[in-house]
């Protein structure tokens, strides 16, 4: 890949008294500061899921990138580990604003969120709450996870999982420790959380490629949270901060119509990108076309050195 020398270096940052881990990409031989994408990865994945491929394009177009492991996960701290919680996720990625623009040579008034899945969706409630964000970037996001669920999980399956979520908090209440389900199964009617084929295949092939940090086992309660979690009521506030949502045309696991439906009702400005596959295809084979229109949109809004024609060498 072509474009502008940079390094990576590990670093750790406070969020409310955890520890989160993950990397700071830093552009070379820049004399003046830069602007900084803050992102991190989707439910219960870890940054070595294909996250560096995005840091590395952006750090490669002259952009520092933040890449950080959500709490629990990874290699950032955090008890019960795999306990996922989508509002403190949320919390944490304005933490790591902060710590971000306190980095050497990052321009704080040009900072970026990216997000991809659940943390797809969170970006569009940090973009929505927080005017430090100059532009969000929102990859096959989570929107409405009630319906995701619904779509995911047969109807009579629903009641079931409900069911099991109030086991859980009564269990809790008697001193047990949450319980605990897969996150992915090779068999779709097994309980998950994400009970599609494509899910398995992709958690499953990326962890054994590179990431064993990844652990296929999340609480109970994550699953429960997941299942409440409507991120899209935020859209219509992200406003007037640009917003770039790129949809896969046939996702599964944040299907298609809920994300486009979402991004109608965002006001400008505003860019959709539409792009062939499924929801893991943004890290393999669409990636490059992905990549494209990012890069291109960070160079518009926080006037990177590279924009539409240095975007082209990493397609």
């Amino acid at each position: 890949m072509t474009g502008m020398p940079h390094r990576r270096d590990d670093v750790e940052f406070d969020s409310d008294g955890v520890t989160l881990r993950g990397w700071h990409y830093a552009p070379a031989g820049l004399q003046a500061r830069a602007p900084i994408v803050v992102m991190c990865h989707g439910f219960a994945a870890v940054k070595e899921m294909c996250l560096d491929r995005y840091a590395e394009a952006f750090a490669s177009a002259g952009c520092h990138v933040l890449c950080y492991d959500n709490r629990g996960l990874g290699a950032s701290d955090g008890e019960p580990r795999g306990d996922l919680n989508p509002w403190q996720q949320v919390d944490d990625m304005r933490n790591a604003i902060t710590f971000a623009e306190a980095l050497p040579g990052v321009d704080a008034d040009r900072v970026a969120v990216w997000g991809s899945s659940y943390s797809g969706g969170h970006v569009l409630v940090v973009g929505a709450q927080d005017r430090r964000v100059k532009c969000v970037l929102a990859q096959v996001p989570v929107v409405n996870v009630d319906a995701n669920f619904r779509h995911m999980v047969r109807a009579d399956r629903v009641g079931r999982a409900k069911r099991s979520f109030e086991a859980d908090r009564r269990s809790r209440a008697a001193g047990h420790p949450p319980r605990r389900v897969k996150v992915v199964d090779p068999d779709p009617t097994a309980p998950a959380v994400l009970p599609t084929p494509d899910a398995w295949a992709w958690f499953s092939e990326t962890s054994a490629a590179g990431a064993p940090a990844f652990v296929n086992q999340c609480t109970l309660r994550s699953a429960e949270r997941f299942s409440e979690y409507l991120p899209g009521a935020y859209v219509r506030l992200i406003s007037p901060t640009p917003l770039l949502m790129c949809v896969a045309t046939e996702d599964w696991v944040t299907p298609t119509r809920l994300a486009v439906e979402s991004f109608e009702s965002a006001l400008e400005p505003k860019e959709l990108h539409l792009f062939e596959g499924g929801h893991f295809d943004a890290y393999g084979k669409a990636f490059d076309g992905v990549i494209h229109v990012q890069l291109a949109f960070l160079g518009r809004h926080l006037g990177l050195r590279s924009s539409e024609s240095e975007a082209a060498a990493f397609r």
